[in-house]
């Protein structure tokens, strides 16, 4: 009897992120994401007459930056929003929504990412020995992300 609807883990290397706020075509080609990730931060609590252990009571959820990695662009409208809030103080929170895709370009999981902004910009090491790409990485802190599971 043949199995039915069994599910696989997705492959990692096929997403999209979509900047909503900003007009961004072709800019939002990345070669990575990473920092996709919550925890639980804790408050020790000690209760009166109890020695042998602490209680650990919830407080608020921590969310980790948001990283972007993809091949350099010269004329990025993406890093003139980024060149804005480092050179010019002009801190504009934007929306951003990354879709982890399946084989038919379709959502099967959709992480919305609200108000971002960007807290640093780097390019990787330019190195004459070696014939690599450069490099940019785009930094944002985040207010929290919402989970949409559509697959």
């Amino acid at each position: 009897m043949p199995i039915q609807n069994l599910q696989y883990p997705p492959a990692n290397f096929h997403f999209l992120v979509n900047f909503i706020d900003l007009k961004l075509v072709p800019d939002v080609m990345f070669q990575s994401v990473s920092g996709l990730d919550v925890q639980m931060q804790t408050e020790p609590y000690k209760e009166g007459g109890e020695n042998r252990f602490t209680y650990q009571l919830p407080v608020r959820s921590k969310f980790t930056n948001l990283t972007l990695k993809r091949g350099l662009f010269v004329h990025s409208q993406l890093i003139n929003w980024c060149m804005d809030t480092f050179n010019n103080m002009e801190i504009r929170p934007i929306n951003l929504v990354v879709s982890l895709l399946n084989e038919n370009h379709l959502p099967l999981m959709t992480w919305n990412i609200v108000n971002a902004y960007p807290v640093k910009w780097a390019v990787s090491e330019l190195n004459a020995e070696r014939s690599e790409l450069a490099i940019e990485s785009i930094e944002l802190n985040y207010q929290y992300f919402t989970l949409l599971k559509v697959g």
